[in-house]
């Protein structure tokens, strides 16, 4: 991958023409800034009064040595006072009076406060700062180097677009970001970040990060700057393709307007995502993603013959084409092996084409449904998502949440709301705690819902928990406390950019898994699946070929891997760079 950096400055030539042209240079730029100019206003001015003061002094000098009878030049009253006030004190020009001694102290104090302690720091404040932070400026990546293209262009460094990175690193396609702030465009360029100093609501910017030659451009900026940046970016490259993160759903027909042809409601369809793992109602595979006419889709065993059997005597392929992948196990998502046994806590992951999908939902239909109310904690945006994603699959739901003032725009989603906290006895037995298929939770404080996943799991051990969880880094606390499924905001706009730069549909299987479409390496072109052995040396799992337009599924260890193939690898982000590593030489 081409590294995106600014090219550092000229170095000095190591002769005297060489430096003093160098150094004259650095100091025209900084002294070009604005900023400069302006701190450098005040230190002149104090620089007037202080000559001011030395003139005054070395005056009032001479008239007190006349009424002493010694005479001395202007440049002697200067050497004098400047002596003085730097506390020199060299002893041989003196004072015979206690006026002129009382003099001497004023002079000697005052040089003390002026020179030695408002000098240095208005050095300091208004010169050497600024100075600095001007050469900090200079510093920064200000565009990208010649021969970039195909690139993604990210508008700015959030949480999301340090997991997005990691992907484009794997998939090796070159990025930038952009930043503002010059000091931070260079701490991250530091730290190995391909990034470019601008305002991304700039036309100089756009130039400068060569958007027109793009692959795609992120904007995860606020709902109000992504507009402003989509119409700014339109008129430099009208071609490029947008995706915008917005938080309010009602921004997306805005930025739609404004130029955006890919727009996520990133809470909104958490929420979505969220009910879309709740267990509740009639048994059946709820759909989860898709690869041309590839579906995978998960469904729980809890109430189905299923319960107790291993993956191979569960004969699903057999009897409805459809082929266990991988099954869920309290947070964790577990290699489909034949002897591997399902519980009643597990949820089968599952890939087959539409029609094996009903055949096997029609098999679920004689199971007794359960028609517990589904209970959400958190009426916020992301909850109430939820809650209306579950009422369009005719679910009952139940909303807790602490703040009345959510009372009424709650009851439009919710058969009952329950006004109290989620984290008192009292309001979950109110709510139906004890016999709620599923609980979902959806606060915006990961250390609240990873208490309130222990607590649902204390008081009902058998129901199905779903969390948000904020950050990436508490998502091994959230399944110890007991949570089956856990989704954070970030993780899911990265796999949404993912699928727009792969032109694929969204698939989220989980938080740390993924299914990653991948042509098939030279070093494996020809061999079977057996003699690969990506599984064993990787840990992936092959759910799919793809050669031309027809689509294997799960193809078996007989299966030989065509050139220009697709194979479809479900796992983890560390078991993709495995597999990049042995078989593609990355």
């Amino acid at each position: 991958m081409k590294r995106l950096r600014q090219p550092e400055p000229s170095k000095p030539l190591g002769h005297e023409d060489g430096s003093v042209k160098y150094l004259v240079s650095q100091v025209m730029a900084v002294l070009q800034q604005r900023e400069v100019r302006q701190n450098l206003r005040p230190l002149v001015r104090y620089l007037a009064v202080l000559a001011a003061v030395v003139v005054a002094y070395s005056a009032l000098f001479h008239v007190l040595m006349e009424l002493e009878g010694q005479r001395h030049s202007w440049l002697t009253g200067f050497y004098w006072t400047l002596t003085v006030m730097t506390t020199l004190g060299f002893g041989d020009i003196t004072f015979q009076t206690d006026l002129g001694r009382i003099f001497s102290i004023v002079v000697l104090l005052t040089g003390v406060v002026l020179l030695l302690i408002v000098l240095p720091f208005a050095f300091i404040r208004y010169f050497y700062a600024p100075w600095l932070e001007a050469q900090i400026r200079l510093r920064a990546p200000r565009e990208l180097p010649n021969g970039v293209r195909d690139h993604v262009v990210i508008c700015s460094y959030d949480s999301a677009a340090r997991a997005l990175i990691r992907q484009l690193d794997v998939l090796r396609i070159p990025y930038v970001v952009i930043e503002p702030d010059p000091t931070r465009a260079l701490a991250y360029h530091g730290d190995g970040v391909h990034v470019v100093a601008a305002e991304p609501d700039t036309s100089t910017c756009w130039r400068a990060v060569r958007a027109s030659e793009a692959r795609l451009v992120v904007a995860n900026l606020s709902d109000a700057a992504n507009a402003n940046v989509t119409l700014t970016l339109r008129e430099q490259a009208p071609r490029v393709p947008i995706a915008a993160v917005v938080e309010d759903r009602d921004a997306v027909d805005i930025l739609e307007l404004s130029g955006a042809q890919h727009v996520m409601p990133v809470k909104h369809r958490l929420g979505e995502q969220l009910a879309g793992r709740v267990s509740a109602g009639n048994v059946s595979a709820q759909v989860i993603g898709s690869y041309r006419d590839l579906l995978v889709a998960e469904f729980p065993v809890h109430n189905t013959p299923l319960v107790g059997r291993t993956i191979r005597d569960t004969r699903l392929r057999e009897l409805t084409g459809v082929s266990i992948v991988g099954y869920w196990e309290r947070g964790r998502l577990q290699p489909a092996l034949g002897q591997a046994r399902l519980d009643d806590h597990s949820v089968a992951v599952v890939v087959g084409t539409e029609e094996q999908v009903l055949v096997l939902n029609a098999m679920f239909v004689i199971y007794q449904p359960d028609h517990n109310p589904v209970i959400v904690i958190g009426g916020g945006k992301v909850g109430r998502a939820a809650a209306r994603a579950l009422k369009e699959r005719q679910l009952k739901v139940h909303v807790v949440d602490e703040d009345p003032r959510l009372l009424e725009p709650l009851k439009l989603v919710a058969d009952r709301v329950i006004i109290g906290d989620g984290a008192e006895l009292a309001v979950m037995q109110d709510a139906g705690i004890e016999k709620a298929p599923s609980v979902v939770l959806t606060t915006h404080d990961d250390a609240t819902n990873i208490y309130l996943a222990i607590y649902c799991r204390r008081l009902n051990p058998s129901a199905r928990i779903l969390c948000r969880t904020t950050h990436d880094r508490n998502l091994e606390a959230v399944y110890r406390a007991g949570a089956d499924f856990a989704l954070s905001e970030s993780q899911l706009a990265v796999k949404w950019m993912l699928s727009v730069l792969q032109g694929r549909e969204l698939l989220i299987l989980g938080e740390e898994v993924d299914v990653f479409p991948v042509t098939t390496p030279a070093s494996l072109a020809g061999k079977t699946l057996a003699e690969s052995g990506i599984g064993a040396r990787t840990g992936l799992n092959v759910i799919g070929l793809q050669h031309g337009d027809d689509v294997v599924n799960t193809p078996g260890a007989a299966t030989r891997m065509e050139p220009e193939s697709t194979l479809l690898l479900m796992g983890t982000n560390a078991q993709r760079e495995e597999f990049a590593k042995l078989f593609e030489g990355a």
